[in-house]
């Protein structure tokens, strides 16, 4: 879709160079900007002039810069000793989209656009992922991915912030994962996204609004028993639109809770 309103659009090669912010937005694969109108927007500053390494691994795990695209991580070859890597793959293909989408839409774009069913949101928070945020002063801040969506279109990021990149740890990393999905329809959007991770962790998104995380002490014993994971899912505000109502999103969740404990705590 034209943008009829934008009247220049800036492309900084540093972080030096960025621009004031106001009446603008951030532009990196624009899968979503240039889907439907943007009343008020007068200007693009486009990122992909910053040259940031999309994927970059090192002892402490792994950096994905928010420009990453999906089909990058998809094809990234991870160290054999990180056990939850499958999760990258799976994750992009919850992404509804064509090969085309892929190419083009950015790890940054899906979790700023914070919808109930961004698989990258699920990714990030399920492996205890951190944000690096730049501010506009010319500081950094950091913020757990479990605190940095709020709801639909709504993150924590303050005017003028710029998502710089998510770190996610080793330690995370060289765990056992599961991932569970449901739709109505077999390529249709997510209704409920799950995955868990050996400790035992269990991140509920798609069939809530905003990603819950939920984590229980590490214990001798196998994990949490499923009346305890049923207990912690009973008060979640469960969506309800055409993807699905809120008492089958509620008992999907359920159900691949189940499936996912069975899996890693059998």
């Amino acid at each position: 879709m034209d943008l009829l309103d934008i009247q220049a659009v800036d492309r900084p090669r540093s972080r030096a160079a960025l621009p004031d912010m106001d009446g603008a937005a951030f532009l990196a694969g624009g899968t979503w900007l240039f889907s439907e109108p943007q009343p008020g927007l007068r200007r693009l500053v486009d990122l992909t002039g910053l040259g940031w390494t999309p994927l970059e691994v090192s002892e402490a795990g792994l950096r994905i810069a928010a420009t990453c695209t999906i089909a990058e991580l998809e094809r990234f070859q991870a160290p054999p000793s990180w056990r939850a890597a499958p999760l990258f793959a799976q994750s992009c293909r919850a992404l509804l989209g064509s090969f085309k989408v892929w190419e083009l839409a950015t790890v940054g774009g899906n979790v700023c656009l914070a919808l109930a069913a961004a698989p990258m949101l699920a990714l990030t928070v399920a492996l205890e992922g951190t944000a690096l945020i730049w501010r506009p002063d010319g500081t950094e801040r950091r913020l757990p991915m479990a605190q940095f969506a709020q709801g639909p279109q709504r993150v924590a990021l303050l005017p003028g912030e710029l998502l710089r990149a998510i770190d996610l740890p080793a330690a995370a990393l060289s765990r056992r994962a599961a991932f569970r999905q449901a739709s109505l329809f077999p390529h249709g959007r997510s209704a409920a996204l799950l995955i868990g991770l050996e400790g035992f962790t269990l991140t509920v998104t798609a069939s809530v609004a905003a990603p819950v995380h939920l984590a229980w002490p590490a214990t001798p014993s196998p994990g949490p028993s499923l009346a305890a994971i049923e207990a912690a899912l009973l008060p979640l505000d469960w969506c309800d639109d055409v993807h699905g109502t809120p008492a089958w999103r509620q008992h999907m969740t359920r159900r691949l809770a189940a499936e996912i404990r069975d899996e890693l705590c059998s």
